[in-house]
């Protein structure tokens, strides 16, 4: 269903729908959704006054007259009243776009649970519009404030009704004429409405504003402003956006480039909120600018703390609607979040360990008919282990089953290394599992995905050396972005990403591309599952995608949050490659060498941090360059050891 709620689809006085903050443009695209290309829509108007038929044949003459002057064909507009209300389910049933008329709340909220109206939209497909008091009853609870004479002043009138349950936004509709407005003497908005906003709140648009909201999506388009707590401030403005979705930004200040993240979803409208162990004084300016608010924990890990954190924000704010923080490290914990705070919009901790535990992401691999490196878990002892090792042969790779990198990860030559692997982990070799070791190039398949499992992005790194050789052996990181991504690997990758079940999210899964023809694995060339990640890559490898691909991934996720779909375009494509060098080594050309030969292309230097450089090294230098051949001579330059 898509749904659009509105104090009018016309600004005042206009003959037909106001193409305004692209509202027409959005009604027909949903229509053409709802209906395909094969034929017209069927409208349906609810009345608000059911029982008066001349009142009812103006509106439905004038409602066709506008809808028809807007461009919009239709097979045929049917009125739903009280003389027809016994047909309402079929009514329903054939309509593709139902719309609410407006009128007296109170009159028409009766009529829809007369006809159980919300019942029978429960699965309907097609397009929801609400007009003024339609639209303040598709509310899950109804603000029905006082409009006829001597409401104001009845105690027994109701100001709270139930509604359809189609949205949790109660609005305040045709701001422009009724600002200003008395009822029984009383003030609509100082006297009434601000009265009533303390707990609450409500949304005032004049004609020409509205809220579209699909896919679980709500998002207000246009001049709007918020009452609550017995003000009111403005939300948005003319050809602004404001999005109604409040989000958990766990660790926002680490990885430093991840406050991206939280500047892009702020600019999309929506209440970014941190949860930290750093005072907020501490955190980066940029950040700080971007969050709506902050909430710091004493020790991240403390899930109680990071309980109470999220009812903090749920209790001020309001119903949370997405708990991440992109980072493997707390991917467990926010899973648990969300499954406390029945948040739908990311894992929940029933299936983290599909994509946490090596052992699991077996199973899903097979499901996709990914084929991936034989494995065992070394909970299953030494001689068992060395079975294994007699059928795939030595070298095997020892790796925690839970683990993230290429922390703890062994390669192991021969029984007599085998066996002192198990001495040495006597106390934890449970936590591991033993895969086959597999030659060839180490590669990524990056991509953002929508809440239909579609990529909006892809990306393709490639990389030099394997993480736990750069690791164990002390080596430069090489490594870089693919000017496109190859045809295979794209399949490959979305193949996986169905297998696994993930939507709405970045993910980076990691692939071997065979170097010789392996019996039961594939050809030379061919694609090996080895890891998946649900985050982004690691690193500065966002920023480099933004430099090859002349993008910007941060918002092209924040789009995914807001809207499910992608707003920022790519433009020029390049190759992006990173070189991170070592203190401890002694290089052929020194630091000015390589930013005065590089000049022209560098996109970003600076040091790198010390939780990461065993994986980057300490000093990282990115480069934009338009060949693979230009990629290898810099990788040569600035890594040649002296």
């Amino acid at each position: 269903m898509t749904l659009f709620l509105t104090g009018s689809p016309t600004r005042f006085g206009e003959p037909s729908f106001t193409e305004d903050n692209g509202f027409l443009a959005e009604v027909k695209a949903a229509l053409a959704r709802a209906t395909g290309p094969r034929r017209l829509p069927r409208v349906l108007l609810v009345s608000a006054a059911p029982d008066d038929n001349a009142y009812n044949e103006s509106v439905e003459t004038g409602m066709a007259e506008c809808i028809h002057r807007s461009g919009i064909e239709t097979e045929r507009i049917v009125m739903l009243r009280r003389e027809n209300a016994h047909k309402a389910a079929l009514l329903v049933e054939e309509a593709d776009w139902v719309v609410l008329c407006g009128g007296h709340v109170p009159t028409q909220n009766k009529f829809i649970h007369d006809i159980h109206l919300r019942s029978l939209l429960n699965d309907f497909k097609g397009v929801v519009m609400g007009c003024s008091a339609g639209s303040m009853n598709c509310a899950d609870r109804v603000y029905s404030h006082p409009e006829l004479p001597g409401e104001a002043t009845d105690p027994a009138y109701r100001r709270w009704l139930t509604g359809l349950g189609l949205t949790h936004i109660q609005l305040l509709p045709h701001l422009d004429q009724v600002r200003h407005m008395k009822v029984d003497g009383l003030r609509l908005f100082e006297d009434i409405a601000f009265a009533d906003s303390w707990g609450h709140k409500f949304y005032a648009l004049p004609d020409g504003g509205y809220v579209i909201a699909r896919n679980g999506r709500s998002q207000l388009r246009g001049e709007a402003y918020e009452v609550a707590s017995g003000q009111m401030r403005q939300i948005s403005e003319e050809n602004k956006s404001y999005t109604f979705m409040n989000l958990i930004f766990i660790s926002p200040h680490f990885p430093q480039p991840y406050w991206h993240f939280c500047a892009a979803a702020r600019s999309n409208g929506v209440n970014v909120f941190g949860i930290a162990d750093t005072n907020y004084d501490d955190l980066p300016w940029e950040l700080r600018q971007n969050l709506t608010d902050y909430y710091k924990v004493e020790h991240m890990e403390d899930y109680d703390e990071m309980y109470r954190a999220v009812a903090w924000f749920a209790h001020k704010y309001g119903r949370i609607d997405w708990i991440e923080s992109n980072n493997e490290y707390w991917l467990e914990q926010d899973a648990r979040l969300r499954t406390d705070f029945h948040v739908t919009t990311g894992i929940t901790a029933d299936r983290v360990a599909a994509i946490r535990n090596k052992s699991e992401m077996k199973k899903y691999y097979a499901k996709g008919g990914i084929p991936t490196a034989r494995q065992i878990k070394t909970a299953e002892g030494l001689h068992k282990v060395k079975a294994f090792a007699l059928l795939t042969g030595y070298p095997i790779i020892a790796k925690p089953d839970g683990g993230m990198g290429a922390s703890d990860t062994t390669k192991i030559n021969n029984d007599t290394e085998l066996e002192a692997w198990f001495d040495t982990h006597a106390h934890n070799y449970a936590a591991f599992v033993a895969e086959e070791f597999i030659t060839g190039q180490l590669v990524s398949y990056d991509a953002i995905f929508n809440a239909q499992g579609e990529p909006i992005f892809e990306n393709n790194c490639i990389f030099l050396d394997p993480i736990m050789d750069i690791v164990h052996h002390n080596l430069d990181m090489r490594y870089y972005i693919n000017k496109n991504v190859p045809e295979a690997l794209a399949e490959i990758g979305r193949r996986t990403v169905k297998a696994f079940g993930i939507t709405s999210r970045f993910v980076h899964l990691e692939f071997f591309q065979l170097d010789r023809d392996r019996e039961g694995l594939g050809r030379r060339g061919d694609y090996v599952g080895l890891e998946v990640n649900m985050r982004p890559p690691g690193g500065y490898t966002p920023d480099m995608m933004n430099f090859a691909h002349s993008t910007d991934v941060y918002q092209i996720w924040a789009d995914m949050v807001a809207y499910d779909e992608r707003h920022k375009p790519q433009d020029e494509q390049y190759f992006c490659a990173y070189a991170g060098r070592r203190d401890n080594v002694a290089y052929q050309h020194s630091h000015d060498e390589i930013m005065q030969r590089y000049a022209n292309e560098i996109c970003m230097q600076q040091r790198v941090p010390q939780a990461i450089a065993d994986d980057l090294g300490n000093t990282a230098y990115i480069v934009r360059l338009q060949s693979e051949d230009e990629v290898k001579a810099f990788f040569t330059y600035a890594t040649a050891r002296a």
